[in-house]
């Protein structure tokens, strides 16, 4: 069946705008604009026209491009605005109120899922199992409450991306606590969040669907060479350094000896996250194995990086879905969401 040929207009920093000549760039310079690379590439081959945008800190880039060239949909690659990550959710609240469709996440799903205290609380409230956590506001003394024992990993409330993680985000003192605390405070410039530290395993868990909800296989971050005391967690350089990565053996894959029950329940757990959450589109469910046989949650991501080198799109691979399929089936879920308002 030939598929409609569709207007797509991309959105995306202007940072992260591809080159015509990507072959000039060493693998570290176009790790920064590779996702809007992977997926124009993937549009222009399924036939569709594209357009890309640039968009920084004003919406009058959007209102123009859907007034004058009237596209079938938005493809939304934007993780900030204003220069902020927590005020991405207004472009798509925009997207909304221009009543034209959009790709990934809805704002509601994405303001929930942002804040790292409130999208646990909900959960929590849910029954669902969530780390013990403290949040540390801006201008506010550190004073650790009751209960919540050391070791603890401080965060940014509501950045992703591994803003501001490294290995001495992990804890183990009041003194530790206090300068990671206001360390976060500076460099982010938002309030924090500790929480109780969990050795073990770190899961991921695609999901790809408006209200039939898909969970793709499970995959898993891999550490084979830290360096002496070091604690496996994703840091920046695990996450964005490919040479770090090489070096240092971490790599993600499928998750492997995870019995059956156990899968079941992970599954289980990640479509009742993006129902309370009221995620929708695509995302990502981030959990912990613990000790004790309990997988925590940590965050939910909200329009996951979608290269096709990362691992939402290796997960969809592993399910049938080849990259052109997912990019394709992240279109019609925007055009489906949209015709049934």
């Amino acid at each position: 069946m030939k598929r409609k040929r569709l207007r797509v207009v991309a959105l995306m920093h202007p940072s992260t705008v591809p080159p015509d000549n990507p072959d000039e760039y060493t693998e570290r310079q176009a790790y920064e604009w590779k996702t809007e690379f992977d997926v124009m590439k993937t549009l222009k081959k399924l036939g569709h026209k594209v357009r890309a945008v640039a968009v920084r800190d004003e919406l009058t880039p959007i209102r123009d491009v859907i007034e004058e060239w009237k596209p079938d949909v938005v493809f939304n690659l934007l993780e900030e605005f204003l220069g902020q990550q927590e005020f991405d959710h207004h472009v798509v609240s925009y997207l909304e109120l221009m009543q034209v469709a959009y790709t990934g996440c809805n704002p509601r799903g994405m303001v929930l899922s942002r804040d790292k205290a409130l999208s646990k609380k909900l959960l929590a409230y849910h029954h669902m199992v969530v780390p013990k956590f403290a949040v540390f506001e801006r201008g506010r003394r550190v004073r650790r409450p009751k209960g919540l024992d050391f070791p603890l990993i401080v965060k940014s409330l509501t950045h992703e991306a591994s803003l501001g993680i490294s290995q001495a985000s992990i804890v183990d003192n009041d003194e530790k606590l206090r300068e990671r605390v206001l360390f976060i405070h500076q460099r982010n410039g938002t309030d924090a969040i500790a929480e109780q530290y969990i050795a073990g395993r770190e899961f991921y868990a695609g999901v790809i669907g408006n209200r039939r909800l898909q969970v793709l296989p499970i995959w898993e971050l891999v550490f084979e060479n830290l360096a002496p005391g070091a604690a496996p967690i994703a840091t920046a350089s695990v996450k964005h350094d490919p040479e770090y990565q090489r070096r240092r053996g971490i790599f993600q894959q499928k998750a492997e000896d995870l019995p059956e029950e156990l899968q079941n329940h992970i599954v289980r757990t990640t479509k009742r996250i993006a129902r309370t959450l009221d995620l929708d589109g695509y995302m990502r469910i981030d959990y912990r194995l613990g000790a004790d046989g309990k997988i925590y949650f940590l965050e939910a991501n909200p329009n996951p990086d979608i290269a096709r080198s990362e691992e939402f799109a290796s997960a969809a691979e592993e399910a049938g879905i080849e990259y052109p399929a997912l990019i394709q089936k992240v279109l019609d879920l925007a055009l489906l969401r949209a015709a049934g308002r």
